[in-house]
């Protein structure tokens, strides 16, 4: 009979947010997997868990994926833990579930921690839909595409930084999303834990000469649908109705439904634009 795979969630701070249903697991399973095993053998040491454990991270997952399963599939039931938080949530995890899955594996998440979650509830800001970007690319070009990407997002917008990098992604976002509103939390669950309601560009004045310790998540507002509105329809003015027909025209649409789409991105009426047109 094959084993199980188990997402064990862990503390992103506190040790005292684990919970009951993740220490009996982590004590049960065969093996554990863990991110990086000198930082997790704290935490199994504070709990007093001899299970043994193994690596698997980033630069390992694929040929270490494939090991996971043949063990699963040998029986043995194996805990996934990262480093801090939920696997599979900025961390290598989504490939061993993968490969879980396609070899016909049961998978069980047990919830926990997870600092995104954490941050877009204590930020103040909108929590009905929102956008998770995790750690941003550190290639320039591709960096850049993800903000243009993100510029025009209604939803709220979850960003991760390492506080080296924070000062320069923040004049990045100030570039390309302009001043939002934005909470910059630090330290989750810890005893200095800090949570920063402010707009982008006071985030930066303040920390324009001090490095904040320990990584950092960025909750920003994401830009109001009248924005949107405002901006789109500004950017349809400038340029002529019949170019703008011809735009949704060369996309396959009727005359009519083409009629449609620009009355509706101008706010006026079709008789209007067909009067125009004239």
């Amino acid at each position: 009979m094959a084993g199980k795979l188990y997402l064990c969630a862990t503390p992103i701070g506190n040790l005292e947010d684990i919970t009951f249903r993740v220490l009996r697991t982590l004590k049960e399973v065969d093996l554990i997997a863990a991110e990086d095993t000198r930082h997790s053998i704290k935490l199994l040491n504070h709990f007093d868990i001899k299970t043994p454990m193994t690596s698997y991270h980033e630069f390992n997952k694929y040929d270490k994926a494939k090991y996971l399963v043949e063990q699963l599939q040998n029986g043995i039931s194996i805990a996934l833990i990262t480093d801090a938080g939920t696997p599979g949530i900025s961390d290598p995890g989504e490939e061993l579930v993968r490969q879980a899955y396609e070899a016909g594996i049961e998978v069980t998440s047990l919830p926990g921690p997870a600092a995104c979650i954490t941050a877009l509830t204590l930020s103040g800001l909108s929590t009905r839909r929102f956008a998770f970007e995790a750690f941003l690319s550190q290639d320039k070009k591709e960096k850049q595409r993800i903000l243009s990407q993100l510029r025009n997002e209604t939803r709220t917008i979850i960003i991760y930084e390492a506080p080296h990098r924070l000062l320069r992604t923040l004049k990045e976002l100030l570039e390309v999303l302009g001043n939002r509103k934005m909470t910059l939390l630090r330290e989750l669950t810890k005893s200095h834990e800090t949570v920063f309601q402010s707009t982008i560009e006071e985030i930066i004045e303040y920390y324009g000469d001090k490095e904040p310790k320990g990584e950092c998540v960025l909750v920003i507002d994401g830009k109001s649908e009248k924005e949107l509105e405002k901006e789109q329809k500004a950017q349809w003015e400038t340029i002529s109705l019949e170019e703008h027909m011809k735009l949704y025209l060369q996309k396959g649409m009727s005359k009519k439904d083409a009629m449609k789409a620009v009355a509706g991105d101008l706010g006026i009426s079709k008789r209007e634009v067909y009067q125009r047109l004239l």
